[in-house]
């Protein structure tokens, strides 16, 4: 299996860090389009960034910004919910056995459509305002904190099937994704 190398910065402007992860996001998302690429590793790397990314950004990220006023308590939770949504999809994806099935392929293109909304909601609606209503000090002092939790995430094996089917749980428990039930 190729092994697709994850940057891990450990200090910056916490906006641009998140922008970068953004376009790793969509550069695996490439990869796993591809079938001619090692599918199966970046299904791997995108589950371990993806997570480490979602779950740093809601803990460090998202409570300094509403403390800053750079965003509102709506704008977080919907941010959120939008990670529940795309760690949903993600869970589909890493359940699919083989990566040459049109499931697979189906849950890909689920993911993306999840992804690239939450990427294009998060930088217009979040970051935006982090650029112009946070200090710079600030943001590099959050690029730290947010460098080093997703750091500490990618050391712990986040993007385990086990886990995000933790997280998925976790935020199905959490209303912010509708109850199984619910779905139909």
């Amino acid at each position: 299996m190729t092994r697709y190398e994850i940057p891990r910065p450990i200090e910056g402007d916490v906006v641009e860090l998140i922008l970068d992860d953004h376009r790793l996001f969509e550069s695996l998302l490439r990869d796993l389009r591809d079938a001619t690429a090692d599918r199966e590793a970046a299904r791997a790397a995108l589950s371990a960034v993806l997570i480490a990314h979602g779950e740093a950004e809601e803990e460090k990220v998202y409570t300094t910004l509403r403390r800053k006023d750079a965003i509102d308590d709506h704008e977080a939770e919907h941010g959120e919910e939008e990670h529940a949504e795309g760690n949903e999809a993600l869970l589909a994806l890493l359940e699919c056995k083989g990566t040459d099935t049109q499931k697979f392929d189906d849950a890909v293109e689920d993911l993306a459509t999840a992804l690239n909304h939450h990427i294009g909601e998060e930088e217009q609606t979040i970051l935006n305002p982090a650029r112009t209503d946070v200090s710079e000090k600030v943001r590099r002092d959050l690029g730290v904190a947010w460098a080093q939790r997703r750091n500490e995430l990618l050391d712990e094996d986040c993007g385990s099937e086990a886990n995000v089917r933790r997280i998925v749980e976790r935020a199905h428990e959490e209303g912010l994704l509708p109850a199984d039930d619910e779905d139909d």
